[in-house]
């Protein structure tokens, strides 16, 4: 296969979609937040009760990371 021919395959459309592509979008940015926030949260727990302690440290990370987005947002939205 030529250089140009595996340009055009890979360039296709529909060829190298990633998967939220494939998920209908409903709710917006304060749903997908609390649903990260809600999932890491849980993973975290997974995490520690299999003593995997950087993958706890990175998940309540970003679980923090998105609460404090949901309250910022929730800020906003009183003002």
């Amino acid at each position: 296969m030529t250089k140009s021919a595996r340009k055009r395959k890979s360039a296709s459309p529909g060829g190298d979609r990633s998967s939220h592509d494939d998920e209908p979008e409903e709710g917006g940015a304060d749903e997908a937040t609390a649903l990260i926030a809600e999932t890491t949260a849980n993973l975290a727990r997974l995490a520690r009760r299999h003593q995997l302690d950087m993958l706890d440290y990175l998940l309540r990370m970003a679980h923090l990371e998105a609460e404090e987005r949901l309250r910022l947002r929730s800020r906003r939205k009183l003002s």
